[in-house]
């Protein structure tokens, strides 16, 4: 059964709306004031909230505001009640983020196909992107039933990229942002003498390439293939579509950047302040923790020393003694270019 929250100061409204609601097979929750209504949708967890404007201690737009900036209530669906049609009033509720408006008097339909249109809609857009690229086309193809989103297109690029072959380059400018399908992927810079600092790495299922897309600018680093992967270009004009008219969609991207942030914020701490020994395993769990898959013993890849290197921000031949000595302490194996963990605790707990 899914929960309603309502916000509603006057008692005849709030009563009568109740009733409608629970008649509808909706369980209810409901609250006399904005302060009242905030502290309930944080405690309540509700499906959607529906919310008068014009009401004491707190009005409707004062909850919103609130409420959106908050991560556990920000997705909420949001329906305003007001007595008011002015349209700048109305226009100001959709600018906060309010998914409807109604206007009062409303009649039971009315109220009822709005919330079930608003539910209808986010549990499509609550779906996680599945790990495939089939994934991605079945959230669009739900979500095209929504006239608002009606313009998306399905037409991928897509790319078989090679071993160590470049996806995009430094300078070039964005036609979109990329989905891994199969493979691996590493984001890099380049120095004025040739050297690379390798600053992410991506896997099956994640995208790369939007920071440039959201800036509009051109790439400041290059993407290459870690092993031979499938990616598809996401033309730029479905993924706008998709941050400008889904809220969970942009919410989603918001922490994907903020997550990339804090890594590189982190990175360049350890690359001024740990020793060797401690970057590269660090580097080492770092790939484990990304790359392992899920039930596997222990971690192993096939990687070149040379982008190892460029992870740790080293040269390679200190990255090769360096895995010599973990491999004497029996922290690591190598056979080849492979490498596999067999103390990933040694190596996560590792000190200067």
């Amino acid at each position: 059964m899914k929960k309603i929250l309502l916000i509603e100061d006057n008692t005849d409204v709030r009563e009568n709306t109740s009733e409608i609601l629970r008649l509808a097979q909706y369980e209810v929750v409901t609250a006399v004031n904005g302060k009242e209504g905030v502290e309930k949708a944080q405690t309540e967890k509700p499906d959607i909230i529906i919310c008068d404007i014009m009401m004491p201690v707190l009005d409707g737009h004062g909850v919103l505001h609130m409420l959106s900036k908050q991560e556990e209530t920000a997705s909420i669906p949001f329906i305003f009640l007001t007595a008011k049609a002015e349209r700048s009033d109305m226009r100001k509720g959709m600018e906060m983020g309010a998914d409807d408006y109604l206007t009062k008097p409303f009649d039971d339909v009315e109220l009822l196909n709005a919330i079930e249109s608003r539910l209808k809609k986010n549990d499509i857009l609550r779906k996680e992107f599945t790990k495939n690229i089939g994934g991605y086309d079945a959230f669009v193809q739900e979500a095209k039933g929504f006239d608002s989103l009606k313009e998306l297109s399905l037409q991928h690029e897509k790319k078989t990229i090679k071993k160590k072959e470049d996806i995009y380059a430094e300078g070039s400018f964005p036609k979109g942002i990329y989905f891994i399908n199969k493979g691996k992927v590493k984001t890099y810079q380049t120095n004025d003498q040739g050297k690379e600092l390798i600053t992410e790495l991506y896997k099956e299922g994640e995208f790369f390439g939007y920071l440039s897309l959201l800036q509009n600018e051109a790439y400041t680093n290059s993407a290459g293939a870690l092993e031979d992967s499938e990616i598809y270009l996401i033309p730029k004009d479905d993924f706008f579509a998709l941050m400008y008219k889904n809220t969970e969609v942009s919410k989603k991207f918001i922490e994907m950047l903020s997550n990339d942030l804090r890594e590189n914020e982190k990175q360049l701490v350890k690359l001024a302040y740990n020793s060797v020994r401690k970057r590269v395993a660090e580097a080492l769990v770092k790939l484990s923790d990304k790359y392992k898959t899920e039930g596997a013993e222990k971690f192993s890849m096939n990687l070149s020393r040379e982008d190892l290197a460029n992870m740790v921000g080293t040269a390679t031949e200190t990255v090769i003694r360096t895995l010599s000595d973990f491999k004497e302490e029996k922290y690591i194996e190598v056979a080849g270019g492979t490498i596999s963990i067999i103390n990933y605790d040694k190596l996560a707990h590792m000190k200067n």
